[in-house]
């Protein structure tokens, strides 16, 4: 599922506009496309090397991806017709059995809008990676609908939650405190992942894409089993990668809860039968609630007063426990652990050099420049990490403040953020809509 690059990283030019994205996750900008070319002849091998079979789809012409532009759009706009108008839940189906089909087996899961998030994070750090518009739009265009219309793409249009979708048997409930617990572990994910492509480190979200493997028939072992595990999960937990995992899930959560319009489980007024209370899979429904607080109105304000004052200091506290740890996570990245290496290696000139180690000093290169690049590369993930420790304390405690507020509830209701549109609610309510005249 890793969409496709049109140029390799340059390396050490990290823009801080991408470490505001680890914070915000804002929407960026557009840069300009880049023709794929081979700049280089293949080696004529003589060895009786064989090269390695590619485990990534070959590129596309340029008007095979803009008709997969188009087919998204049209699924986008076909799924927010069939859950807010036509209310249909067996086309939804068919449109989910439809996408799975194209963008899972026939497209192979590439380019997708979950991985294209480090194709732009990549672009905002390094000045000369240039984005196709394609995947651009990929990245944007779910998240421009669901502005309008609500996760309609998770419903019926994304390939992994179709692949959940269509598995899911016997769901049981989980308790409120666990699925707020699990539900923090996308926009970690989320975080690590931006700082990972925006330094040119790795592209974790298609290295640990767990159905990728499945949709090209060719998974490793431990992956194959990652995505086994989540499938047999998915058979009781209502689609656990979409709800606990996907990091461009958590940007959907975001512009779902402000969608201009949304599916709702009545057509007409709520009549309080309860029936639709267990028919969500996925723990999206809100329930009545009463109109008076639970408890005085005093100790409820002296409880927002003491969340509001402890706000800052557990941001800066996460901000803090998340530098330390992004320093950490900057030794996967090449440059440093090479500097790493290289620095150890003038301490202790016994150890076994590695073979990034003796191809360094073969190559002649001066060490300066490479000391240089880990150490922008070491600043940049202290920064990102500690930016994305204080957004994640600053979430923790205005989930906090949330759940202080009391809000009464009428009527039975779907969780807007967490809300995929799937329509499994519909059925399950006795009211009708009215026969148009």
């Amino acid at each position: 599922m890793r969409p496709r690059a049109t140029r390799p990283a340059a390396g050490a030019r990290r823009g801080t506009l991408a470490l505001a994205l680890l914070a915000v996750g804002a929407l960026p900008g557009v840069p300009t496309a880049a023709a794929n070319v081979q700049r280089f002849p293949r080696p004529d091998f003589t060895s009786g090397y064989t090269p390695p079979t590619l485990t990534t789809p070959a590129p596309r012409a340029f008007g095979l991806e803009v008709l997969d532009v188009a087919l998204l759009a049209a699924a986008l706009v076909l799924a927010g017709h069939l859950a807010l108008r036509r209310r249909s839940r067996k086309g939804l189906l068919a449109l989910t059995v439809a996408c799975l089909a194209y963008f899972g087996f026939v497209r192979q899961g590439c380019v997708c809008p979950i991985g294209s998030i480090q194709n732009v994070a990549l672009a905002f750090g390094d000045a000369g990676f240039a984005v196709p518009l394609t995947v651009v739009a990929f990245f944007a265009l779910p998240l421009l609908f669901a502005l309008f219309h609500g996760r309609t793409f998770c419903a019926a249009v994304c390939p992994l939650g179709a692949i959940q979708e269509v598995v899911v048997w016997r769901p049981r409930k989980l308790p409120p405190w666990l699925n707020q617990t699990l539900g923090t572990i996308p926009w970690v994910y989320l975080g690590v992942a931006l700082l990972f492509a925006a330094t040119a480190t790795d592209f974790l979200v298609c290295r640990w894409d767990p159905f990728v493997g499945f949709f090209r028939f060719g998974a490793p072992l431990p992956m194959a089993l990652f995505g086994a595990g989540l499938l047999v999960l998915g058979l009781f937990v209502g689609r656990p990668y979409c709800r606990f995992l996907c990091p461009y899930g958590a940007l959907l959560r975001v512009f779902s809860r402000l969608s201009r319009r949304h599916v709702t489980i009545t057509p007409g007024s709520c009549i309080q039968c309860r029936l639709c209370e267990n028919a969500c899979p996925y723990d999206a429904i809100r329930k009545p609630a009463d109109l008076a607080p639970p408890e005085p109105p005093a100790r409820g304000a002296r409880r927002l007063a003491i969340l509001l004052a402890a706000a800052p200091l557990v941001a800066l506290a996460a901000a803090g426990t998340g530098a330390a740890f992004g320093a950490g996570l900057s030794r996967a990245n090449r440059d440093v652990a090479l500097a790493l290496e290289l620095h150890g290696a003038e301490a202790d000139n016994g150890a076994a050099p590695s073979l990034e180690r003796e191809a360094f000093f073969t190559s002649g290169l001066p060490e300066g420049p490479l000391f240089d690049r880990a150490r922008v590369v070491q600043r940049t993930f202290a920064a990102g990490g500690a930016l994305l420790g204080g957004a994640l304390g600053l979430m923790a405690s205005a989930k906090l403040l949330g759940l202080s507020v009391w809000r009464s509830r009428t009527d039975y209701e779907p969780d807007r953020a967490h809300c995929v549109s799937c329509a499994r609610c519909f059925s399950a309510c006795p009211v009708k809509p009215e026969p148009k005249t």
